[in-house]
């Protein structure tokens, strides 16, 4: 803990050994010890007298008067006051009116003047600690009535926690100044009005309509739309032109309506089930899409505002929003985050439950996924379907997590929508100011079940007896402006019969006009490109690179600074490099790799990796980013190609899959000329990160008509290390593959990883790849491809034998990755020209008229699909759905299994050669 922090403690010692610092050097202790220490001094030298003011002192100048000694017990009461106030600093939310519906649990804040051994006859006391608060010395009754009235009414503060010292003044100041001085104009108040009106407006009018159909209402929270109003102005007032939202289902259609201002009219057209004017791929619900406007701020600025697609699974949209925003920064704005701007939209449930959000907070300050801070609004409604908050968490609040990152959090009453703004307004000068997370805690209740058509009085019948007869926060509000004399009751009336008369307009359906829209710049770069046709997997596109290209990125990869101190182990691989590219003139996989990233930044685009180790590689053969063996400076050679190049951005990833496939999801989403990639560990690893797979790679194209062109690298070969780090699970992907979705690939050699990862942008659309990539490959001496392979070319949908001779043949072995070089090398050891290995390098989309063609050279032969997998695992069930070929399909594999593979080396060496074996009998 920090030494100056105040604690809740009383130790004279410690008191003492701050005293000293203080006469020593007062810069050494904390601002609000400095203050309370010159205020000691000086009481010390002018007593205060019994009307509050110093003996001695006139006039603002000093006059002599005798010093007097300190008296123990008075030091005492003055430290008791000082912990009084940071008592209600750190535990006054706990007491805050922040819930509008039911009574709070008792959490025992102990903010009793009595916890503090002070007692009414203090009182009337003066106290020096009031400098904490006022700047100036004050009676107990005055200190207590102000922390009162700042800690706790309708908002509850809690940042104390905070471990910077800039951070935690900065809230302060705003938190006991402004927040206790909040005020708005009546223009103001009657915006925050009206904009209670249109949710409100919405909610009724859906309700009316249509009875009984789902759409995840927030009536009961409906100060969202104010407050995510005011959030958006003064984020557009301090710099923001882009902002990105992120949500579950509900309310979000009035944010949609209200917020992103999508027409009535269209949100009515999918309510009655009508068909969008081009139909293509399956669509989704209504409460699932995304939608981007550009709009016009109170003050006349122009944002771009995005609401982020989303499935139902809770929170997974929360790292795709991020991702997106990174690429919107590194790609249009570089690298300003204050420019852009990520909000999170919560329900309490699930920012409680769902272990994403912890990857995600975690994700917030790190150098590969930085996003600026993001803006977190909790709509918490107290329940998460049918269950209580109670059984829904262990800690006090929902948003406890933002602790782990030092976000501060803002607990607010919902119903009291001023309260709610200023919360709102101080979240964004904090993101902006420091770059850093934030959470507002709106507190608030669902007036229908968790959908429209539920009964919520079965599971919290009290709870819902009170909010049935429970004032919506529009009623609240006009009432409140009312009886305070903001408004007189003519306007009140006025204002009463515009929200009705805007409730008859909606319910006549008045059509809007569609917001004015120009798209910026990546998104056009989008609307270059066009949907895929099934003639574009026929043959690949020719993605070959000029030898002086690849020969400068070669020599870019062979060299690092004159001052660099290099590993041993460096040299010698900086060595074979320059001798792969320059002398022999082929290259292994490793070297493919990165000069296929090479090339790519040569033209300008962005490569991005990201993963766990992927800076140097699972298994040690990247080397992407070498380090300085005396500073441990890093050292990238791919960003030293030459001038006017693209990004490469690599990332060691922080231990998630679920949160950076995510992030890096999102990322792809936004830029489409970023390759973008993400590697796994190990293959099997992936399983962790199966939402994001399931709800966006493998279907957001047809969902909701979002292209990626995110590349998944997931190591993938049996070679005896047991069940996890053996099979990537390639049927998972296979079975997720339909309508040319995704591209599935198992390659074989070094020059088609090259051209593979060169045709994700060369291609005229994007897909999602997903590379069953190699573990033994990546130095096997078979494994190498001449440099004019990388020269010349494209990728390879399938590779046939050169070996076996056609009128011999009477077996044709289909395979697919690492178990190819295990089958030529029994073919080559035991001279076996009658057996053919065809190798089907893209599994999906499935190259059958390839397929068909390397077939027709064995007229008498039987054919069998070859896979190290078991029997009900890998390519096998994907090939008997898939292959047409008018020769029967046979299959050679591992006996069926629950588990992957065998742990133990022996079994495993024992099913590998019986594989080889029998597909050689």
């Amino acid at each position: 803990m920090d030494k100056y922090t105040y604690i809740a403690n009383s130790d004279a010692a410690y008191i003492e050994e701050l005293y000293n610092s203080y006469k020593h050097d007062a810069a050494s202790v904390d601002e609000g010890w400095q203050k309370f220490f010159e205020g000691f001094d000086f009481s010390q030298k002018y007593p205060v007298n019994g009307n509050g003011h110093a003996n001695g002192a006139a006039n603002g100048k000093e006059t002599a008067a005798p010093a007097s000694k300190a008296d123990p017990s008075r030091i005492r009461k003055e430290m008791e006051v000082v912990h009084l106030i940071r008592g209600y600093r750190s535990r006054g939310h706990l007491l805050a009116t922040t819930n509008p519906i039911q009574k709070r649990k008792d959490r025992q804040p102990q903010l009793d003047i009595a916890d503090f051994n002070l007692g009414n006859e203090d009182l009337d006391s003066v106290f020096e600690a009031g400098v904490e608060v006022f700047g100036r010395p004050a009676t107990l009754r005055e200190i207590v009535d102000s922390l009162k009235t700042i800690y706790t009414r309708n908002i509850g503060f809690e940042y104390l926690y905070i471990r910077d010292r800039e951070q935690k003044s900065w809230l302060r100041k705003k938190i006991e100044k402004e927040a206790l001085n909040m005020t708005f104009s009546i223009d103001e108040k009657k915006h925050i009005l009206s904009k209670l009106n249109e949710a409100v407006v919405f909610e009724n009018f859906l309700h009316t309509k249509y009875l009984g159909q789902k759409r995840f209402s927030l009536e009961g929270g409906e100060t969202t739309i104010p407050a995510l109003d005011a959030m958006i102005n003064k984020a557009a007032e301090m710099g923001v032109v882009e902002v990105m939202i992120g949500m579950a289902h509900r309310g979000r259609l009035n944010v949609l309506a209200n917020i992103m201002q999508k027409t009535y009219g269209q949100i009515f057209n999918e309510f009655e089930g009508n068909l969008p004017d081009q139909v293509w791929g399956d669509g989704d619900v209504k409460y699932h899409m995304g939608f981007a406007s550009q709009i016009t701020t109170k003050n006349g600025e122009k944002v771009h505002l995005k609401l982020a697609p989303n499935p139902s699974h809770l929170e997974a949209v929360n790292p795709v929003v991020e991702g997106y925003i990174r690429a919107r920064a590194d790609g249009m704005y570089d690298s300003d985050y204050d420019r852009v701007l990520p909000i999170l939209i919560h329900g309490d449930a699930a920012v409680a439950g769902q272990g994403i959000v912890y990857e995600v907070t975690q994700m917030s300050a790190l150098n590969g996924y930085y996003t600026g801070g993001t803006i977190h609004f909790v709509i918490n409604n107290q329940v998460g379907f049918t269950t209580d908050f109670i059984d829904a968490r262990s800690s006090i609040y929902c948003t406890d997590i933002a602790k782990i990152v030092d976000a501060p959090v803002l607990h607010v009453n919902g119903d009291d929508p001023e309260a709610v703004v200023f919360c709102m307004r101080l979240a964004v000068e904090y993101r902006q100011t420091f770059n850093k997370d934030i959470f507002i805690d709106m507190v608030c209740y669902r007036r229908h079940g968790h959908n429209e058509a539920d009964e919520p009085k079965f599971t919290q019948p009290v709870l819902y007896k009170s909010i049935e007869n429970h004032q919506n926060p529009r009623e609240i509000y006009q009432k409140t402006l009312a009886d305070r004399g903001d408004v007189d009751a003519q306007l009140a009336a006025n204002m009463d019969k515009e929200f009705k008369q805007l409730l008859q307009e909606r319910l006549d359906m008045v059509k809007q006009k569609a917001l004015p829209y120009t798209m910026p710049k990546l998104e056009q770069e989008w609307h270059t490109l066009r949907k895929s046709r099934p003639e574009d997997f026929e043959k690949s596109p020719e993605t070959g690179v000029p030898l002086e290209v690849l020969e400068k990125v070669g020599k870019a990869l062979i060299s690092t600074p004159e001052n660099f101190n290099r590993l041993k182990q460096i040299d010698k691989l900086l060595k074979d490099r320059e001798q792969m590219i320059f002398d022999k003139k082929e290259v292994n996989w490793a070297t493919a790799e990165l000069l296929a990233y090479g090339s790519i930044l040569a033209e300008g685009n962005i490569v991005r990796l990201s993963g766990q180790d992927v800076q140097r590689g699972t298994f040690s053969h990247r080397h992407a980013v070498l380090r300085d063996v005396e500073t441990n400076a890093a050292y990238s050679n791919l960003d030293h190609i030459q001038e006017n190049q693209g990004q490469f951005m690599i990332y060691n990833s922080l231990l998630s899959e679920y949160g950076v496939l995510g992030f890096e999801f999102g990322y792809s989403m936004a830029n489409p000329n970023a390759l973008v990639i993400w590697e796994a560990q190990f293959g099997d690893f992936a399983n962790g990160a199966q939402v994001i797979i399931d709800q966006f790679v493998t279907s957001s194209e047809t969902k909701w008509d979002r292209w990626t062109g995110l590349v998944m690298l997931l190591p993938h070969g049996y070679e005896g290390q047991g069940p996890e780090h053996s099979n990537a699970r390639p049927e998972r992907y296979l079975q997720l593959s339909a309508n040319y979705n995704i591209i599935v690939a198992n390659v074989t050699t070094p020059a088609n990883f090259f051209h593979l990862l060169r045709r994700q942008l060369k291609f005229p659309f994007r897909k999602p790849l997903i590379v069953m990539s190699p573990k033994s490959m990546l130095r096997h001496p078979l494994c190498v491809s001449p440099v004019e392979n990388l020269v010349n070319g494209s990728f390879q949908e399938t590779i046939g034998d050169t070996y076996a001779d056609p009128a011999k043949v009477t077996k044709v072995l289909l395979c697919t990755g690492k178990l190819y070089y295990e089958l030529f090398e029994k073919q080559q050891t035991d001279k076996r020209d009658d057996i053919a290995i065809i190798r089907l390098e893209q599994m999906h989309p499935f190259p059958q008229n390839q397929i068909d063609a390397l077939l027709g050279q064995y007229e008498n032969a039987k054919v069998y699909w070859v896979q190290e997998e078991p029997f009900n695992m890998g390519g096998w069930t994907f090939m008997l759905r898939m292959y047409k070929g008018s020769k029967p399909l046979e299959v050679i594999a591992r006996q069926s299994s629950a588990s992957p593979s065998t742990g133990f080396s022996k079994i495993h060496a024992k099913e590998q050669a019986e594989i080889i074996n029998r597909a050689f009998e």
